[in-house]
Order: C-alpha cells, then structure tokens, then sequence
C-alpha cells in the first residue's frame, strides 16, 4: 500500500467517498451530491491513488466496498464531522461565555436598545460584559481597528467591508409640556416660538435644520444641548419646543405631549453595523440576533 497523499484529501473528497459507501452506487451518489457521475468516478480516481486501495469493485451490474473501504468508512465520517465542525467553529453557549461587547452607540439609540440587551445578558449570558461607547460621527475605522464590536447609528458609513442591518425605523416630531401650552397650530406657529436645539458634541445639527435652512428658515434657539437626554429638563415647565424622534416618547419624553412637524421630514433608519471578519463568529452573531430581536419586538413609532 503507498503512504497516504494527504494533499489530495479534502471534505469534498472524502464526503463523494461516505456518498457512494451509503448510496452503493456511483450514479446514486452523484444524485444525492448535485453533482455529475464523472465528477465522482474522477474524485474516487483521486482517493483510490491517494489511500492506495480500489474502494470500490465492481460486483454484477453494481459495485460493493472493498474491506479497506468498509473498515475506513466510520473513521472518515468522524473525520468530516470534525471538518465541518471546524468550519462553523467552536460552539457558543451564552450562559458559559465570558467575553466583553463594546457597542457604539450615540444616547438616542443606546437608550432605545441597550438596556433591553443588558437585560437579556444578566439573563442568559451573566459573563458577557457590555462595554458602551458614544459613536460620535461613525466612522469604519472604529470597526476596522476594533475600536468596537458593533456600531448602532443613522449615518452607516459607506465601505465594502462593513456589513449593516436595518434595526428600525423613526421620525421627527415636536414635543412640549402640554401644561405650559398647545401643541404648534401651523408652520408659522412653530417658527415662533423658541426651542431647545441640539447641536451634538461633532458639531453635526439635527438635519431637519438643514430641511429647514433649505426652505430658507430657521428654529429660534432659547437652549442648546449637545445630547437628546438634555432635553427633559429643560423642556419641562416651560413654553419651549423640542423636535426629537417619536420613540422618545416611550422613553425619556415620556411625561411630554407631541405632535407631527409642520413640515415634511422624511424618516429615518437605525442600522446596526459590524466588521465582515466577525461576521460568522458565532459570539457576535447571537448578539446582534438579541439586538434584531429586540428592535422587531418595540411597539411602532406613534402614528401620524
């Protein structure tokens, strides 16, 4: 018997090998594997001159498995059972894992998403650390260099090795303290009354601004704040005017009033973001399955 050539041993070859040891039948084999009968009698070919044994021979109008093949046969289908586990790489079992997440995410998604994750964490997985970090203007470097696991945001940035999904779907609205006023009667109403802006720590404005600076107006500020979590205290008891996402309501503007904007404004996509190279990594992969689970099972934003 020759050596064994191990560099004519693959998964492919040795699953044609169990296809034809259980199908007893070359053609059959070809069948089950969606492949061409020259295709199998080309990689026995191969397997006979590496393991240095016929395989199969030929027995009336079939074939039949010599002994070699017969004795062999279990050990190569543990051996492909080894292979395509090593493919899918090691199991995940949350409730034994012990790693850190790092997301980034700006306060409007971290409060909207996070602490239903870390609910889930406590939960199923208690030795999964989530790191938090403000996601600022997203860039791919920040998944490039592993700055971050995942990036929560608006704004994905455009790059071949990023993939993204779309978590959800929100707008624009107004908010006020219905106690301290009426919701704004028109366009008119809206422009003069003062509000509360936001212009974030990258120096970006909301870009409903910039909808509005196209329409050649503007929202008279009495506050700035750099964050949408600023807006509570300075909205309550006062006359002033917030413009937000709706989901707030369900959360920090829960104690406001809102209404729909007085002028057109397109919704707005939340897209979670992640490198390609740990796109199969089974850890990140249950994570973003528990972050997409999440985002499906929030109420709608509040209708027009």
């Amino acid at each position: 018997m020759n050596p064994i050539d191990q560099f004519n041993l693959d998964i492919r070859s040795l699953s044609v090998f169990l296809a034809v040891l259980d199908e007893g039948s070359v053609s059959a084999a070809a069948v089950s594997l969606g492949v061409s009968q020259s295709a199998v009698s080309h990689t026995l070919d191969r397997l006979r001159q590496a393991l240095g044994d016929p395989l199969f021979v030929k027995a009336g109008r079939g074939i039949t498995p010599t002994r070699y093949a017969l004795d062999t046969g279990p050990h190569v289908r543990q051996l492909v059972q080894e292979l395509r586990g090593l493919a899918l790489g090691p199991p995940f079992i949350p409730a034994e894992a012990r790693l850190t997440v790092t997301i980034a995410a700006n306060d409007y998604q971290r409060d909207l998403l996070l602490p239903a994750l870390a609910r889930v964490l406590q939960s199923e997985a208690p030795g999964i650390e989530l790191q938090v970090m403000p996601s600022g203007i997203p860039t791919p470097d920040r998944l490039r260099r592993e700055l971050c696991d995942l990036m929560i945001t608006p704004h994905p940035p455009p790059a071949s090795d990023i993939i993204q999904r779309r978590l959800l779907d929100d707008r624009m609205v107004v908010f006020y303290d219905p106690a301290q006023r009426d919701a704004p009667a028109n366009m008119a109403d809206y422009l003069a009354s003062r509000h509360i802006s936001i212009v974030f720590n990258t120096g970006e404005r909301l870009g409903m601004d910039e909808v509005l600076a196209s329409q050649g107006v503007a929202r008279e500020a009495a506050v700035t704040v750099s964050n949408f979590s600023g807006l509570p205290a300075f909205l309550r008891d006062t006359p002033l005017l917030a413009s937000a996402p709706a989901r707030l309501k369900d959360g920090i503007l829960r104690d406001f009033a809102f209404a729909p904007l007085p002028f057109r404004h397109r919704t707005f996509s939340l897209y979670l973001l992640w490198h390609q190279r740990h796109h199969k990594d089974p850890a990140q992969r249950w994570v973003r399955n528990q972050l997409l689970t999440i985002a499906s099972q929030l109420p709608e934003h509040p209708p027009q």
